[in-house]
C-alpha cells in the first residue's frame, strides 16, 4: 500500500537540488539583494514579505526594495544564470 503522505526519493532528491541550486544562484548577488529576494518571495522562510515590510527591515523605501528587487532579478534573468534554473520548469 503506497503510502501518499510522504514525498517520493525522487521528489525528495528533486526538491533539495532545486534549494541547491537556488542557494548557489543567489549567492551570486550581492547579499543585500539575495536578503531582498528571500523576504520577497520566502525562501528559506515561513513566509513572503510585502515591500513595506521588506523596507522596514533595510530602513529604506518600498520602492527601494522594489529597485533592489527588479535589479536582483534583472541579473538572473542573465543566461549563465537563469539557465541553472530553467532545467526545473522544463516539463517531462
Amino acid at each position: 500500500i503506497e503510502d501518499t503522505s510522504v514525498a517520493s526519493p525522487i521528489d525528495q532528491a528533486t526538491a533539495e537540488s532545486l534549494r541547491e541550486t537556488t542557494h548557489a544562484v543567489l549567492a551570486q548577488l550581492t547579499p543585500r539583494e539575495a536578503k531582498v529576494l528571500r523576504m520577497r518571495f520566502g525562501i528559506d522562510l515561513n513566509t513572503d514579505h510585502t515591500l513595506e515590510e521588506v523596507g522596514k527591515q533595510f530602513d529604506v523605501t518600498r520602492e527601494r526594495i522594489r529597485q533592489i528587487e527588479a535589479k536582483a532579478l534583472r541579473k538572473l534573468r542573465h543566461p549563465s544564470r537563469s539557465e541553472q534554473l530553467r532545467s526545473f520548469l522544463i516539463e517531462d
